[in-house]
């Protein structure tokens, strides 16, 4: 199903499950539900992709780690296929029905705390298996995607504000990423009902809701400055029927910021 989903093709989850069920004794259908989403927190865990709809849960066995990690060694094409779904160029949808476009965002966990913070280690001190790439941040380099995402949004802030009447806003809606250039902190300049700026960072994804994204330092200093007015929109499976939803204020108020890299200088 992975690589299918990797490659843009169809298939059928629950004909999967129920084939699936029929090799295994005293399984439910929500236990083997319950193991893929499982299986999505590994593939989380090692820097894959992993099925839409199956949401990460974490709470997987070490056994499992070992035989998931196992076949990704074992299916080196899958290098392949993640690489190309990451690189693959997207347009922005010409015609596009808003009224099921806003979602909610994903829930966090009673115990998250927010903050930047470096994450441990998946499963100890060592990976037991070797990421060939950061396939999100193969992702986050794809320009035609990181486009057309902000084009979407452009046309939605102007269908957001055209619906509440505000047509003489609307056309002021300005793809600033675009026409002022890049690095600025934000993507789209945006209004609010009563006329005031809105700075929105767009971040798109091809694949599941929850999949993570990178921030620049300058665009988390930049919402940390405009917290009032800076919201972070968030679209996900953008390839299929995208959808969108909002973090509003500081970043970090939302996520955990995991350092991934440093900068490294002499002093």
């Amino acid at each position: 199903m992975l690589k299918f989903e990797l490659s843009g093709q169809t298939y059928n989850k629950t004909a999967h499950r129920r084939a699936l069920l029929e090799r295994l004794a005293g399984r439910s259908e929500g236990a083997v539900e319950m193991k893929h989403q499982n299986i999505s927190a590994v593939l989380r865990d090692v820097g894959l992709f992993w099925i839409p709809g199956y949401k990460p849960r974490s709470n997987y066995q070490d056994i499992l780690a070992i035989e998931v990690e196992k076949w990704v060694s074992e299916n080196p094409e899958i290098d392949r296929h993640a690489l190309a779904a990451a690189e693959a160029p997207a347009a922005t949808p010409e015609h596009f029905d808003f009224t099921t476009f806003q979602v909610s965002s994903p829930s966090l966990r009673e115990d998250w705390e927010a903050g930047v913070r470096e994450m441990p280690a998946p499963f100890g001190e060592e990976t037991r298996v070797a990421v060939r790439r950061d396939y999100a941040a193969c992702e986050a380099r794809n320009s035609s995607l990181g486009q057309a995402g902000e084009e979407l949004v452009v046309k939605f802030e102007r269908y957001r504000l055209s619906k509440e009447g505000l047509g003489n806003l609307a056309a002021k809606v300005e793809h600033v990423a675009k026409d002022r250039g890049d690095g600025l902190g934000f993507d789209v300049l945006s209004f609010d009902a009563e006329g005031k700026e809105r700075f929105i960072e767009v971040k798109t994804t091809a694949f599941a809701k929850e999949t993570p994204f990178y921030a620049s330092s300058s665009e988390i200093r930049f919402a940390q400055k405009n917290a009032e007015r800076f919201s972070l929109y968030r679209l996900f499976e953008f390839r299929k029927t995208p959808k969108c939803y909002t973090l509003p204020g500081m970043i970090q108020e939302h996520c955990v910021l995991d350092p991934i890299s440093y900068r490294c200088s002499f002093r």
